[in-house]
Formats: C-alpha cells, structure tokens, sequence
C-alpha cells in the first residue's frame, strides 16, 4: 500500500542530523532546556502513533470478525475523525508556526524543514484517502455487510500505510526539532 502514494521512504539526509549527535534522544529528558512545550509537543506525536494503531488493529479485529460491524464503525468514526483532525491541525501549526520558529533558530536545517513540509502535504493526500475510505465504511455497514469488509479490506491498507508513515515521519521530524530546541533553549 506505501506504494500507492507518492511518500518518502529515505532517511533524513546526514547533514540534518548533526545536532542529534550532540543531543541524542536518551539524553533529552535530562537536557535543563527540555521543557513542558516540548513534552506535550511529543506527547501529541505519541497520541497520533496509538491512535493510528487502533484504528489499524481495530480494522484487523473486524476483518477478522471479531469486532461486531456496528461496534467497529462507532470506533472507526471517533477514531478515525480524532486521527485526522488532529494531524491536519498539528501539521498545520507546525507548518505555519514551530517551523518557522526552528529556521529563525537555525537556518541550516530548513532544508529537514521542507522535507518534513512535503512529508505533510502527502500526508494530507493520504488522510483524504482514508477519509474517503472510511466513510464508505461506515456507510455500507448500514447497507451491506460483504461490501462493508471489502471496503474495510481497503482501510486497512491505508491505516497501515499510515501508521508507517507516522512512524518514519515523526521520529524524523522529533530528531530533527528536539534539538534544534535544546541547542537553542526555545520554548521555554
């Protein structure tokens, strides 16, 4: 299913990495500079990883017929609609605030910057597929159960296309921002 969108897949370039080597990720709870901001801004990305793997694992779960289809369009609504609410909010005030913040900062990484952008714009693509996808879902579970799991078979490539991508992407953009953070003692 990654296959089906046009996302990244390469790791950050090195160059975008040099204050990671300085400010590795086990030292960050410790850093005097690491504060609530930051906590809460990671906080959201863990929210985002768990919401993602619900929706995923609760798909499977109805694929699977475990999960009853009513119980699971109920869940597959909330979640789903939390999912991409917040992502589309969360990416764009990073696009159009916290970026913007870490470039004034360090200008030599506005280049991680614009790759963590685009990261964003497809995401957006991949947020409308699943939208799209879902509510089709969630309708043909009132219609037609068989069409339901279908369309459900669908979802599930798309949730785990998702859920990879937010893993890739957010680490990126966490080992990209934190320390760009600590090294210049922002938001504080």
């Amino acid at each position: 299913m990654l296959n089906q969108f046009d996302i990244r897949t390469d790791d950050m370039p090195t160059e975008m990495q040099s204050l990671l080597r300085a400010y590795p990720r086990d030292t960050w709870d410790a850093h005097p500079g690491f504060h609530e901001k930051t906590k809460h801004w990671l906080g959201a990305h863990r929210m985002f990883r768990q919401l993602s793997a619900s929706v995923r694992k609760d798909t499977e779960n109805y694929l699977n017929g475990d999960t009853d289809a009513q119980d699971y369009a109920g869940r597959l609504s909330y979640r789903g609609n939390a999912l991409v609410g917040n992502l589309h909010g969360h990416h764009g005030w990073e696009d159009h605030s916290y970026f913007p913040e870490l470039s004034a900062a360090d200008p030599r990484f506005d280049a991680g910057l614009e790759i963590l952008e685009k990261d964003h714009a497809e995401l957006d693509i991949v947020l409308d597929s699943f939208t799209r996808t879902a509510n089709r879902t969630i309708q043909l579970v009132q219609l037609d159960e068989v069409a339901a799991r279908e369309e459900a078979g669908k979802l599930y490539g798309v949730a785990q296309t998702i859920e990879a991508f937010l893993e890739r992407h957010l680490s990126d953009e966490e080992e990209l921002a934190v320390p760009i953070i600590l090294h210049h003692r922002l938001r504080g």
